[in-house]
């Protein structure tokens, strides 16, 4: 397998970061500065996956990829790690995690490989600094996939409810309490109708665990569905010449409901 071109591209983001030669912006930005870039360029990958897009695939993948290369190249930079050692690192973890290909580990099925991940996870993790089983590194995830990493997380620890029913009443109470800070509208207290609204979303994200349903991709799939009967209820108003920004709420909702009743 060749890297010609992945070298050229190397070279081409390390050009970019020519402290004497390179790009203005690109010398200003840092690893902070980065991050928002990484996000946006992550999650459009995932929407060209979602949308089977395989050409907007190769140009986002690639968008992740120049993310990849310039914090690699800011960290070589300052010392700290390059690609190469980056490599080394994933190469290493990914052979110790797979036992079953690389050593001479037998596994059954799909279910022990899962295991063997876990045991080795748990095996690494009781060689870090954290003491605490969630920590973290729970944390670093959108927020509806890190309330359900932490729950599959205590739920090995034995605290959770016993099946989805428990937790069902559990966001029927949480909505109540949100409702009732909600109470004095418009002279609510802010703070408290944001803690509400974060535990009751929390409790969502633990009944879709329970529902074996991934509530980040259940969010993303109603985003998506929402996205396409707006954009009909877009059509819907050019052909009939009404303006959106004008027009009635009602007259918006008869056309929301005529765009779900067609579909």
């Amino acid at each position: 397998m060749s890297f010609k071109e992945f070298e050229r591209l190397y070279d081409v983001i390390a050009k970019l970061r020519d402290p004497k030669d390179g790009c203005p912006w690109d010398l200003e930005q840092t690893h902070r500065s980065l991050l928002k870039y990484l996000q946006e360029e992550t999650y459009e990958y995932m929407h060209a996956v979602e949308s089977e897009d395989y050409d907007k695939m190769e140009e986002e993948i690639g968008d992740v990829l120049l993310q990849v290369l310039l914090h690699s190249i800011i960290a070589k930079q300052n010392g700290k790690f390059d690609l190469e050692s980056v490599s080394k690192t994933l190469a290493d973890k990914m052979i110790r995690r797979h036992p079953h290909i690389f050593s001479d580990t037998k596994v059954d099925g799909v279910d022990d490989i899962m295991d063997n991940w876990e045991k080795i996870k748990a095996k690494e993790k009781a060689e870090s600094k954290s003491h605490y089983e969630i920590n973290d590194e729970h944390l670093c995830f959108p927020a509806l996939t890190s309330s359900y990493k932490i729950g599959k997380k205590t739920n090995k620890l034995n605290f959770d409810w016993s099946d989805p029913t428990q937790v069902a009443y559990k966001v029927e109470e949480e909505w109540q309490e949100l409702k009732e800070e909600l109470a004095p509208f418009p002279r609510f207290n802010h703070d408290r109708v944001k803690e509400e609204l974060g535990d009751f979303l929390f409790s969502a994200a633990q009944l879709g665990r329970h529902l074996g349903i991934d509530p980040e991709q259940a969010l993303r799939e109603a985003n998506i569905k929402f996205t396409k009967r707006f954009n009909k209820i877009e059509d819907l108003a050019r052909e009939r010449n009404i303006d959106m920004k004008t027009t009635s709420q009602d007259e918006l909702e008869y056309l929301w409901q005529e765009v779900k009743q067609s579909e």
